[in-house]
């Protein structure tokens, strides 16, 4: 081990803003469905199209309509 270590040419880690919390949660079997659909259409898996759907949500500021 080194007394003293060069961090000059470092860079920050890209993967910071990316933190994810692991939730339960209980889905209309239609919406699940429905993003299941989507993952065999796009390849991606439907936890990540939910989670992308949800962070465009917030980004968006979108509200929810109750009907």
């Amino acid at each position: 081990m080194l007394d003293n270590y060069d961090f000059s040419e470092s860079r920050p880690n890209p993967y910071v803003k990316r933190e994810r919390k692991a939730v339960t949660m209980n889905l209309d079997q239609v919406a699940i469905d429905y993003f299941k659909n989507m993952a065999a259409e796009t390849g991606i898996p439907y936890q990540n199209l939910i989670n992308l759907y949800l962070v465009q949500c917030a980004r968006e500021d979108r509200k929810l309509v109750f009907s």
